[in-house]
């Protein structure tokens, strides 16, 4: 089940289009700038908290200010941007609770959602999954002499496998909140490599192959726990990164507030 090209690509091959030639395949300028910005949001190429100004997205993505607006409201719907009045856009800010939050439902609806999938999945469902935990094993998470930079070819099958392991769920409204979800914690996801490689002791590819093996078997119980897990592992090593960064940052922001009150 291959994920589309990125939409940064997408962008700059219409942007190097004639405007009268363009055939959009029935997208709108404002859903491929609305993708785009979210993976730049997810990447860290638009850091989290900064403003988000019209002109300079504008000569950024080689876009209209209209689209532009319009995108940036779509993604305040979603929580990747925040819409300040009188103020314009900016990056809504990663928080330790908010990572706590996002973990928890994530883990209560993606948890139904497989075991759903588990009980009702047919044997191409299962095939699939196979298929996309094979795929995902072939294809390095980082990339190669660059520690602490995330493969965005492992990425997207990163993405592709966990949306296949709900893909056998009957509920779309399941799967549709699941996506929403996995957009937001792939934000988090992105920084944990920045935790130092000493720190970073799990095994991702096994806890992949456990949840496979499970779901193989048929074990909805194993399996949701083992996903539940998953999930806990990345929050519990972000969290801790999180809770570094406030940390050395308070003298600073102590300072700041000593210099204004004139202390």
């Amino acid at each position: 089940m291959p994920r589309a090209k990125s939409a940064k690509a997408g962008v700059e091959e219409v942007a190097a289009i004639a405007p009268e030639t363009l055939d959009l395949g029935g997208r709108t300028w404002a859903s491929i700038l609305e993708q785009t910005v979210r993976e730049d949001i997810i990447n860290g190429e638009l850091p989290a908290g900064s403003k988000l100004r019209l002109k300079e997205l504008a000569e950024r993505y080689q876009a209209g200010v209209i689209p532009l607006r319009e995108a940036l409201s779509r993604l305040c719907a979603t929580g990747f941007v925040l819409a300040i009045d009188q103020k314009g856009f900016r990056v809504a800010e990663l928080s330790p609770d908010e990572l706590l939050d996002i973990t928890r439902v994530r883990q209560q609806i993606e948890t139904s959602a497989l075991r759903d999938a588990i009980e009702t999945g047919d044997i191409a469902w299962e095939g699939e999954v196979i298929a996309a935990h094979y795929r995902l094993t072939r294809i390095p998470m980082v990339l190669h002499g660059q520690d602490g930079v995330l493969n965005p070819v492992w990425e997207e099958a990163h993405a592709t496998f966990h949306e296949v392991l709900i893909a056998g769920c009957k509920s779309p409204w399941m799967r549709r909140f699941s996506t929403v979800l996995r957009d937001q914690t792939a934000r988090y996801r992105v920084i944990s490599l920045a935790v130092p490689k000493a720190e970073r002791s799990r095994d991702v590819a096994a806890e992949h192959e456990a949840i496979v093996n499970a779901i193989v078997d048929r074990d909805a119980n194993k399996a949701c726990r083992l996903l539940s897990d998953h999930f806990q592992a990345t929050a519990n090593l972000v969290l801790k990164f999180l809770q570094q960064q406030i940390a050395k940052s308070a003298p600073a922001r102590k300072r700041s507030a000593s210099a204004e009150l004139g202390v």
